[in-house]
């Protein structure tokens, strides 16, 4: 499974300025094997690409891809493999196509789970993750049995957050930080804004954060941004910029790129995927990078959730969060929704939750539940129930007789 002592050792010994510019044969470092989900599809198709030219582990290292695919997704798929080959790569060692999660994800030291169940017309977010969940839950099985033990996961397949979860729980001989759900889309995208705002290079904005969610409720957050290296709110001091069209417009660009192109993000997804993996192998550890990780109660947060913070990748497959941050009334109330969002998406997928099933229900949902009760909603006191253990519905049933007798 892992890769000898030996070439570890070659890998790791490597100065980053040889390794970025290595064009010999000679200097090229043993080949990494990456995994790519959903390899036929728009993010798929822009990914695999620039993994292919180098651009995700360095100019120097040669790769072995493993495209997966459904088995309908295996046509379009055979295309892309010949556009590999058409390409001509050199830092392609090898290239292979299957549908089989096992076969695919066989010794890999990193997969990028992209494919998921597109949403319907008609389908509520909450049916979309419990058909994503138990694809990701099949997913987190396989790697379980197949991945490279060092090996490191993106889940960029929606929802992120929580389909990282579930992949995790799934996967009981990893470590949940293998597991990253991607969030620096949402990080590049606030980059971009602010940079437009202050009319600067976006190369000069540095330190946004992105907390909890990849969804409407994630807070993009400036408290601690820098722009040229100064504090970014002295020299946007528009608050009512950042709370009033900054934040909502971050949480809602993937719905304003598809009203302007008449699809989901790709390339720009694609482009951050590769950012992700790259600085994680490579490191940027001048850099605030926002990951979704595995929660350790830092802030506040809830245990047993994927919730983006700030870390820095200090190469080699590491990371570090940045803690003690301060954190003010507005910023702690935005981080609070998006928390309880995620609370509310893991009850959500209990079921899919190897030995969770009998864990203690959520505070929060039994408020839920409670509010709806009391209010009368019918309907929401139903969609609760179907996703509590059976004895809740009894109770609540038991009461309605109750009433009714009274």
């Amino acid at each position: 499974m892992l890769r000898t002592t030996a070439n570890s050792l070659f890998r790791l010994a490597a100065p980053r300025s040889t390794r970025a510019f290595a064009t010999k044969k000679a200097d090229l470092l043993p080949p990494l094997k990456v995994a790519v989900t959903g390899a036929a599809g728009q993010i798929g198709y822009a990914l695999v690409m620039r993994i292919a030219s180098g651009e995700l582990l360095g100019k120097d290292q040669l790769i072995e891809l493993n495209l997966i695919e459904t088995e309908a997704g295996m046509s379009p798929l055979s295309g892309v493999m010949m556009e590999l080959e058409d390409g001509a790569f050199p830092l392609l060692s090898k290239v292979s196509a299957t549908s089989n999660l096992n076969e695919g994800f066989g010794d890999i030291d990193y997969a990028l789970l992209v494919g998921a169940s597109p949403r319907g017309p008609g389908m509520e977010r909450k049916d979309l993750m419990a058909a994503n969940a138990k694809i990701f839950a099949e997913q987190g099985k396989a790697l379980n049995e197949s991945a490279g033990i060092n090996s490191k996961i993106l889940v960029v397949g929606n929802p992120a957050n929580t389909n990282a979860l579930v992949a995790s729980e799934n996967a009981p001989d990893m470590w949940p930080e293998q597991f990253i759900a991607m969030t620096r889309l949402d990080q590049s995208r606030a980059k971009g804004l602010v940079a437009e705002k202050a009319n600067v290079p976006v190369k000069d904005v540095d330190r946004v954060i992105i907390w909890g969610n990849h969804s409407a409720t994630q807070y993009p957050d400036l408290s601690h941004a820098r722009i040229g290296g100064k504090w970014a709110k002295s020299i946007i001091t528009d608050d009512k910029w950042i709370r009033n069209d900054f934040i909502p417009r971050v949480q809602k660009r993937g719905a304003e790129v598809i009203d302007a192109r008449g699809a989901s993000s790709a390339a720009s997804a694609a482009s951050a995927a590769i950012d992700t993996i790259r600085d994680i192998h490579l490191g940027s550890p001048e850099q605030w990078l926002s990951n979704a990780i595995p929660s350790d109660g830092s802030y506040g947060i809830a245990d047993g959730i994927w919730y983006s913070v700030p870390t820095v990748c200090e190469g080699d497959s590491h990371y570090r969060r940045v803690k003690n941050l301060p954190i003010d009334e507005y910023s702690a109330k935005m981080m609070n929704a998006t928390e309880k969002e995620l609370i509310e998406e893991r009850d959500s997928v209990r079921h899919l939750l190897p030995g969770h099933e009998n864990k203690p229900v959520s505070w929060n949902m039994l408020e839920s539940l409670h509010d709806a009760y009391v209010a009368g909603e019918t309907d929401k006191v139903n969609k609760i129930l179907s996703d509590l253990p059976p004895e809740y519905a009894k109770g609540a049933e038991q009461a309605r007789a109750s009433e009714a007798s009274s």
